[in-house]
């Protein structure tokens, strides 16, 4: 839920979350609206016919302690009567070494009513896969940053458990 924003992408530059919640079966649900700047060629802005470049993306989660699994869907919010784009990643432990994850990336990009729709289609795929790099990117980020945080946190409390020692109690 930490992963945006990141320096991977810095293209989100808001985040609201809209509904978070614990089902009965433990699992975190999580619904939240993303205000991101695509950074569009200017080429494919015109093709679009569109002026502005920030957009919306709602996103919603799944993560299941149990089955150690996380999912998210990503659904464009914005341009949506020319260019739609719906995405999904699943995080699962990998089949052969559950110590390791396994991510599984699906995308789903649809380009009506401009001209040169193919093209346009072809640039979102390739920018939607490097954003796959990006996004694996990002996940090692954090969990970097969740584990120095981790280490802060357990030296700043070996730091406060201190024990009476033999000069604490001579007096001056």
């Amino acid at each position: 839920m930490q992963k945006h924003p990141n320096p991977m992408n810095p293209r989100v530059v808001g985040m609201d979350v809209l509904d978070r919640h614990v089902d009965p079966s433990g699992k975190l649900h999580s619904h939240r609206l993303f205000n991101t700047e695509w950074g569009l060629p200017s080429i494919m802005m015109s093709l679009i016919g569109a002026a502005r470049t920030k957009t919306y993306v709602q996103e919603h989660s799944v993560v299941d302690p149990v089955e150690r699994t996380m999912e998210h869907k990503y659904t464009s919010t914005s341009f949506t009567n020319t260019i739609s784009v719906d995405e999904r990643l699943i995080y699962k432990p990998y089949p052969q070494n559950p110590e390791k994850t396994a991510v599984i990336q699906e995308a789903r990009i649809t380009v009506k009513g401009v001209s040169l729709s193919s093209y346009l289609g072809g640039l979102l795929a390739s920018t939607t896969s490097s954003n796959a790099n990006k996004g694996r990117e990002a996940m090692e980020w954090l969990i970097h940053k969740l584990n120095a945080e981790i280490e802060e946190l357990s030296a700043s409390a070996r730091g406060s458990i201190r024990t009476p020692t033999a000069e604490a109690f001579v007096e001056k």
